[in-house]
């Protein structure tokens, strides 16, 4: 068993099937089929619903990783030169009911998400249920062509969300997913409503991280200085060398910060 999965750790099968039989009560379904999906994830165990429905099942366990993994993120913050601006949840309830909101504006404010069903408990456990996307690719298995290509539209969601006062506070390749064309964001957590300006340097951070390696620093940087002006490409400075200790981002800190210089001088002249 490996790190993640330990930590997720496993809910009982008499309690998943309860969840189970109430999600199908709740749609006035006699039987359903399920099909539970090996995700590298730490907050969840997630399965397919009669390939209509992806739903992800939520214990203490669940929220009590959360709350370790914000408490982390929060120091790094601080440790960047910020106070922490991650939002935590003490209970599966809270999660789910988090990410059912955070989907419903996205999409409310034109983005690209899987459109959020309902969000409830049973037996303890929170339940999510989602729309299932069945022919989709997350950035993370695309080619370096595609990402290159689709860079751009990256940063035109983000510029989106960002100015609708909005962050997505959790960007990785794994949380970008192309379907029939289109890019989808998925797994956005919550952050402090009132530290836009950080949030936004975040994201970008995170953008950035995801795209070096595959594209090269100065192709992510000039997809970037597409959307986003210089004072914005350079506060994402500060949270780069956060990202780069966490374990779902590797990248060349060093080559990004310089080219975001390297695109500051060229602004200014």
């Amino acid at each position: 068993m490996d790190l993640r999965q330990l930590a997720r750790g496993t809910v009982e099968w008499g309690r998943i099937e309860r969840v189970i039989r109430t999600l199908a009560e709740r749609h006035d379904r006699e039987f359903v089929r399920v099909e539970f999906l090996e995700a590298d994830n730490w907050l969840s165990t997630p399965c397919v619903i009669d390939e209509r429905w992806f739903v992800k099942i939520v214990s203490r366990q669940n929220a009590l990783v959360h709350a370790l993994l914000t408490t982390g993120r929060n120091v790094g913050a601080v440790s960047s030169g910020t106070e922490g601006f991650f939002d935590r949840f003490d209970t599966p309830r809270e999660m789910v009911e988090h990410e059912y909101e955070a989907t419903q504006r996205m999409r409310e404010v034109g983005l690209n998400a899987p459109r959020p069903i309902e969000a409830f408990e049973v037996n303890g456990l929170g339940v999510l249920v989602l729309e299932y996307l069945p022919e989709f690719e997350s950035l993370g298995a695309v080619s370096d062509a595609v990402v290159a290509e689709r860079a751009p539209d990256l940063f035109e969601m983000l510029s989106l969300l960002h100015d609708h006062g909005l962050a997505h506070g959790d960007l990785r390749d794994e949380n970008i997913l192309l379907c029939d064309g289109d890019l989808y964001f998925i797994d956005a957590t919550s952050v402090h409503e009132n530290r836009v300006a950080e949030t936004t340097a975040y994201d970008l951070a995170c953008a950035l991280a995801i795209l070096e390696p595959r594209i090269g620093a100065r192709e992510a940087v000039l997809a970037a200085s597409s959307v986003y002006d210089t004072d914005e490409l350079l506060s994402a400075r500060r949270f780069l060398d956060f990202v780069r200790l966490r374990p779902d981002h590797e990248f060349d800190s060093t080559l990004l910060r310089s080219e975001l210089e390297k695109a500051a001088d060229l602004s200014q002249h």
